[in-house]
C-alpha cells in the first residue's frame, strides 16, 4: 500500500465520495488511489469550478469535498475557490501534489511555497510525511469539519505519494456534536431578558445550519413569539412561507429599508449562529450598545461588526433549547409590526407590473420548480433579487457565495450537488458575465449527463457594477460588453439551449430541462438597466 492510499482511504473511510480537479503529474499517484478507493475522480476544466463541485456535494451528503491540485498552476487557479471555502466555511479538503524540499533547492520549474500561498485562507497547511501520514489526516478532517468548518491543505510530495506506506490507515476520528453551554448567571439572565421581552426577534445565520438547528430555530421562534430574520446562507431555518419568516437580509438596500426599522424596534434581539461576513456595511453595529442582544455561537467572534449584551458558547441546538425554558409573559409585537413587515417585502419584492423583468422570471422560477428543488445563485444583482424572491422549504436549498461573493459559482455548485443527489432537482442561476467565467464546464456538465437546467440572466453588463458606477456619477467604464448566442453555444457544446423573453416560456422550459440528461441554457432576456429600483 502506497502512502496516497493510505490518504485515500482514510478519505473514504470519512464518508467522501467524490474529487474534482485536473491531474497533473505529481497528482498522479493520488488520483489513482482516491479511484481504487471507491472516491469517484471527475475532471473540470479548472480548478476554480472543481471546488465548488466538491462544495455541492458537502451540501448534499455532508461529507466533506476533496480538490486535487497539481504543483504549481494547479494551485494557483485553486487559490480563489480555497479562499470562497475559507469565508462560508465549507470543509474542504485540498491535495496538492508537490516536489520534495530537498528538490526544490535546485529545481524551480513550477515551483512555489505552496503552504505560504494557502496559509492565510485555510484553517491549516500540512506537509504529508510517512511517519505521520495517520495522525495528519486525522487533524485534518477534525480540523476542517469542527468550530466553523473551513477549507485544509495537505501537500504531498510525489515520493511520499509513490512510497510504501509505513502503517496501515487508521479508524477516521470521530467528530462528535458542540458541548451544550453552561448553565450559569449568563444563562439565567438571558432568560430574563426573554421573559420581559414585548418585542423579541431572532436573527440566525450560517453556523445555525452547520449545526442541523432547524427545528429548533423554528420551535424557539414560536415559543418567544419572534419573528426570525436570516441571512442568505440561513435561508430555509424555518419554512418561508410561515408567517414567522421575515426572509433573507445581507446585501439589499432595499429590503433593509423595511427590516432595519423592525430590528431597531426590537427589545430583545437573540442573535443564533448568525456571522456578520455575509452583511453589508449597513448592518455594522445595527443596534445600540446597550441594547438587550443574546449570541449563541460555537466560535468567539472576532468580527467587530457590533456589540452584544450575553454570549452563550457551545451548540446551537441545545442553547436554544436552554434559552426557551423561559417565554415572555404576555403577548408579543402588539402592534403587529413583523406581519406588517412581510407584507411590505412581499410587496417591494413581486414581480414587475408590466409582467416580465427579473423579478417576474424569479416568480416564476419558483413557481414552476419542485418544492425541494436546489437552486444555485452566482454572484450579482441577480444574486440579490432571488435571495429576497426565492422561498426556502428546508436550508441549504439555496446555494450561494455569499462572505467571498465571488463569481462563477453556481453551476459548479448545482452540478456537484446534482451529482451527489441525483433524485434531487437542481438550478443553477447566473448573469451572463458569471457564465462566460466558467464556460468550459458545460462540458463537464455534459460529460457527467447531468439534467442541469442553467437560467442565465441576459443583460449584456456586469449589471451591480453598474448600478453602483452610475450612482458614484462616473462614466460607464468596463460594465458592458456584447451579446453571446447562448442557445446556440449551447447546442454547440453538448446541451440545449433556448432564449426566454416570458414567464410562460420559463416555466415550461423549466419542467422540460429538469428531465433532459445533460445541461440546458434558458437564456432569459431581460435588457440592461433591468435592477433598477428591484434590489
Amino acid at each position: 500500500m502506497r502512502n496516497a492510499d493510505l490518504i485515500a482511504q482514510k478519505l473514504a473511510a470519512f464518508g467522501a465520495t467524490h474529487a474534482f480537479g485536473i491531474p497533473g503529474g505529481e497528482t498522479l499517484a493520488l488520483v489513482d488511489a482516491l479511484t481504487r478507493a471507491g472516491i469517484a475522480f471527475h475532471l473540470t476544466k479548472h480548478e476554480n469550478v472543481a471546488g465548488f463541485m466538491a462544495e455541492g456535494v458537502w451540501h448534499a451528503t455532508g461529507a466533506p469535498g476533496i480538490l486535487v491540485a497539481t504543483v504549481g498552476p494547479g494551485v494557483a487557479n485553486a487559490v480563489n475557490v480555497i479562499a470562497n471555502a475559507h469565508q462560508e466555511r465549507v470543509p474542504l479538503v485540498v491535495l496538492t501534489g508537490c516536489v520534495e524540499g530537498w528538490e526544490a533547492d535546485t529545481y524551480t520549474h513550477q515551483v512555489f511555497d505552496h503552504a505560504a500561498v494557502l496559509r492565510p485562507v485555510v484553517k491549516a497547511t500540512f506537509r504529508a510525511a510517512p511517519q505521520s501520514l495517520n495522525r495528519v489526516v486525522d487533524k485534518a478532517l477534525c480540523l476542517a469539519m469542527t468550530g466553523q468548518p473551513g477549507p485544509v491543505h495537505i501537500d504531498v510530495p510525489v515520493p511520499v505519494a509513490e512510497g510504501d506506506a509505513e502503517n496501515s490507515p487508521t479508524a477516521p476520528p470521530g467528530v462528535g456534536g458542540r458541548a451544550q453551554p453552561v448553565a450559569g448567571p449568563e444563562l439565567a439572565r438571558a432568560r430574563e431578558w426573554i421573559a420581559g421581552a414585548q418585542r423579541p426577534l431572532v436573527i440566525a445565520g450560517l453556523d445555525a445550519v452547520n449545526d442541523e438547528a432547524a427545528d429548533a430555530v423554528a420551535a424557539f421562534v414560536r415559543s418567544i413569539g419572534a419573528p426570525l430574520v436570516t441571512t442568505y446562507k440561513g435561508k430555509g431555518l424555518i419554512d418561508e412561507d410561515g408567517p414567522q419568516a421575515l426572509g433573507g437580509a445581507g446585501l439589499s438596500p432595499l429590503a433593509d429599508r423595511h427590516l432595519l426599522p423592525l430590528v431597531a424596534r426590537a427589545d430583545c434581539i437573540v442573535l443564533v449562529g448568525y456571522d456578520p461576513i455575509e452583511m453589508r456595511m449597513p448592518w455594522r453595529d445595527p443596534w445600540p450598545d446597550d441594547a438587550r442582544v443574546i449570541e449563541l455561537t460555537p466560535v468567539v467572534r472576532q468580527h467587530g461588526m457590533h456589540g452584544v449584551g450575553i454570549t452563550l458558547y457551545g451548540s446551537i441546538r441545545h442553547g436554544l433549547a436552554l434559552l426557551a425554558e423561559r417565554t415572555p409573559s404576555g403577548p408579543t409585537w402588539p402592534q403587529g409590526e413583523p406581519a406588517a413587515t412581510r407584507a411590505a417585502l412581499a410587496e417591494a419584492f413581486g414581480p414587475e407590473p408590466e409582467g416580465w423583468g427579473p423579478a417576474a422570471a424569479f416568480h416564476a422560477l419558483r413557481q414552476a420548480a419542485p418544492r425541494d428543488a436546489v437552486v444555485s445563485a452566482d454572484s450579482g444583482a441577480h444574486r440579490i433579487l432571488i435571495s429576497q424572491v426565492w422561498r426556502c422549504h428546508a436550508p441549504r436549498t439555496l446555494l450561494q457565495s455569499t462572505a467571498l461573493c465571488t463569481m462563477g459559482a453556481a453551476v459548479g455548485l448545482a452540478a456537484g450537488h446534482k451529482l451527489a443527489a441525483p433524485s434531487t432537482p437542481a438550478i443553477a442561476v447566473c448573469g451572463d458575465g458569471g457564465l462566460e467565467m466558467i464556460l468550459g464546464d458545460l462540458a463537464t456538465v455534459r460529460d457527467l449527463s447531468l439534467a442541469l437546467p442553467i437560467v442565465v440572466l441576459v443583460d449584456e453588463s456586469l449589471s451591480l457594477i453598474e448600478m453602483k458606477q452610475r450612482a458614484s456619477q462616473l462614466a460607464n467604464a468596463g460594465v458592458d460588453f456584447a451579446g453571446t448566442d447562448f442557445p446556440a453555444l449551447a447546442e454547440a457544446m453538448g446541451g440545449h439551449g433556448v432564449w426566454v423573453d416570458d414567464a410562460e416560456t420559463l416555466r415550461r422550459e423549466i419542467t422540460e430541462a429538469l428531465d433532459r440528461p445533460t445541461f440546458t441554457l434558458l437564456a432569459v432576456r431581460i435588457g440592461r438597466r433591468a435592477y433598477d429600483g428591484k434590489i
